[in-house]
């Protein structure tokens, strides 16, 4: 799998990417230091998992983003407290898995690729906590009594649950993709989504109107 290391700390970068090249299962390691530059990296090549250290990365805004643009693409944070609430604010922020502050190499190049592979790794009352978290969390909306998205955003909605792109939202609603992303992102702020793929897991279906 591809992976990209999201630090600001040149020489942390460095040395997490060294220890993880050359592994099995994993077939290159790019270095990003900022959010903005692992947009660009995922333009040019397929990623599988977001490696971020969460302990200088602490913009949630941008990382949501990140996570709705690049929807097949895994985030993994590292640097982070084993703690209930600063993994559940992960997990609302669009991360698919964690490592803790305190882990070693080893833990971290298992947790790259179980992240990968769809696996989270966490004590059980961590995984209880998580379970309280989706249950507390904001019920699915209903499109057809709710006024708080405008009828451009439920179009949006509507082709996101068919499983169209923002480049072929736009080709759909003669728009421009940079406006498909704006509305995107509204969406998810409004409705207090993470993630661009709980648009799918999360609403309710609503019809595409004219």
């Amino acid at each position: 799998m591809n992976v990209v290391l999201l630090t600001p700390v040149r020489l942390l970068g460095e040395s997490l990417a060294s220890s993880l090249m050359g592994q099995p299962g994993i077939l290159s390691v790019e270095i990003a230091t900022s959010v903005h530059v692992v947009h660009e990296l995922l333009r040019a090549r397929p990623c599988h998992v977001v490696l971020v250290d969460i302990s200088q990365i602490a913009d949630d805004r941008s990382i949501r983003e990140l996570a709705a643009e690049w929807p097949s693409m895994s985030l993994l944070a590292f640097g982070l407290e084993e703690q209930s609430e600063a993994i559940v604010r992960c997990g609302r922020s669009g991360f698919t898995s964690y490592v803790p502050r305190d882990a070693g190499l080893e833990v971290l190049r298992r947790a790259v690729l179980d992240c990968g592979n769809g696996r989270l790794h966490c004590p059980a009352e961590i995984s209880a906590e998580l379970m309280r978290a989706l249950f507390f969390g904001s019920a699915l909306p209903d499109f057809e009594s709710a006024d708080e998205l405008t009828n451009r955003q439920e179009q949006v909605v509507a082709l996101i649950r068919r499983g169209f792109s923002n480049k072929e939202i736009a080709r759909e609603l003669d728009l421009s993709v940079a406006t498909v992303k704006h509305h995107v992102h509204n969406i998810l702020e409004k409705l207090n989504l993470p993630r661009r793929m709980d648009v799918v897991c999360r609403t309710r279906p609503v019809a595409l109107k004219a």
